[in-house]
C-alpha cells in the first residue's frame, strides 16, 4: 500500500518544492494539494469540517503551478490534486494544464477530481451548484478527448466545442488516473463510468472500508475489472492500527493530512509518518 501526504500549500507554510524533496527523501509515494480559487466572504455554505473555515482555505496557492514547483525538484514523488475543482475550470485550458505537468513529470501526475461544497464558489465561475455533477462528467468527458484524440470534437449539453487541435498529449496513456473524491449515493456510479479510482475523505466518512465491495461489484457490473479501479483513502487517523486495517482491506493508498505550518513542525511530523510505513 502506498503513502502519501496532503497540505494546503500557502505563503505562511513549508513550500511545496522543500515539501517535495523532504516526501521523496522519506520514500514517500505521493503529495497531494487541494484547490480553492477563493472563498466567499458570506460564508453561507457550511464547512463540512466544522463551524470555523482554517484560512488556508483562501491562502492555498493554485495547484498545477504548486505541483509544478514540486516537480522540478523531484524524480519519483507522484503529483496530484486532491481535489481540483473541475466545476470551476474551464475544460480546454484545463486539459492542456494536466498534460503539461504529466509531461513535465515524466508522467507521474494523478488527477483527483470532486464537485466541491462552496456553492457560492463555484456559482463565481457560473456553475449552479445543483448542476455542478452533470458539469463535472461532460467536462472530464470533453478533456479525455481532447488528451486521447488528434482532432478532438465534444458535443454535449453544456460543453460544446468543434474539432480541435491541442497538445502536448499527457506521458500516461491513455491519460493520468481520474480519481473521484466524495461518498455520495451515486458516487460510484461516476467513478464506474467515467474514473480510474475512489478517493473519500476517511476521516469524515466511518465504515469506509465496508463500502469498497460494493464499489467492487458496481464496476464488475458494468464490464470493468473490479481491480482496475483504486482505492486512496484520504486522512485516516494516522496510527498503525488503521494502517494495518487499510492494508488489510486492500486500500491502495493512504493520503495523510499535513497542516500548513512551518519547516520545523511539519518535517518532524513527516518522520513520524514515514515510520507507519512497514
Amino acid at each position: 500500500m502506498h503513502l502519501g501526504v496532503t497540505m494546503f500549500p500557502t505563503e505562511y507554510a513549508i513550500q511545496p518544492a522543500e515539501l517535495a524533496r523532504a516526501l521523496e527523501e522519506r520514500r514517500f509515494e505521493s503529495l497531494w494539494v487541494p484547490e480553492h480559487t477563493h472563498i466567499p466572504a458570506s460564508r453561507r455554505s457550511p464547512w463540512p469540517g466544522g463551524p470555523n473555515l482554517p484560512k488556508e482555505y483562501w491562502h492555498t496557492y493554485d495547484p498545477f503551478v504548486a505541483l509544478t514547483a514540486a516537480a522540478a525538484v523531484t524524480t519519483r514523488l507522484r503529483l496530484a490534486t486532491g481535489i481540483c475543482l473541475v466545476v470551476e475550470r474551464d475544460p480546454i485550458t484545463t486539459a492542456k494544464e494536466v498534460a503539461t505537468l504529466d509531461r513535465l513529470s515524466n508522467g507521474r501526475f494523478i488527477f483527483g477530481i470532486g464537485g466541491g461544497w462552496n456553492a457560492e464558489e463555484m456559482e463565481h465561475h457560473g456553475t449552479p451548484f445543483k448542476r455542478r455533477w452533470r458539469v463535472l462528467r461532460e467536462r472530464v468527458l470533453a478533456m479525455k478527448k481532447i488528451w486521447t484524440e488528434e482532432e478532438a470534437e465534444y458535443r454535449g449539453e453544456l460543453v460544446n466545442f468543434d474539432k480541435i487541435w491541442a497538445h502536448p498529449k499527457p506521458a500516461q496513456k491513455p491519460h493520468p488516473p481520474i480519481l473521484m473524491g466524495g461518498d455520495g449515493p451515486t458516487t460510484f456510479a461516476r467513478v464506474v463510468e467515467f474514473c480510474d479510482g475512489w478517493m473519500p475523505i476517511g476521516f469524515r466518512a466511518p465504515g469506509i472500508v465496508d463500502k469498497i465491495p460494493a464499489l467492487r461489484a458496481a464496476a464488475a457490473k458494468a464490464g470493468r475489472d473490479p481491480k482496475s479501479v483504486s482505492i486512496t483513502i484520504f486522512g485516516p487517523k494516522p496510527d498503525q492500527a488503521t494502517i494495518d486495517q487499510l492494508a488489510r482491506a486492500a486500500v491502495d493508498r493512504v493520503v495523510l493530512l499535513v497542516a500548513s505550518e512551518s519547516r520545523d513542525r511539519v518535517l518532524p511530523l513527516l518522520d513520524t509518518y514515514a515510520a507507519l510505513r512497514r
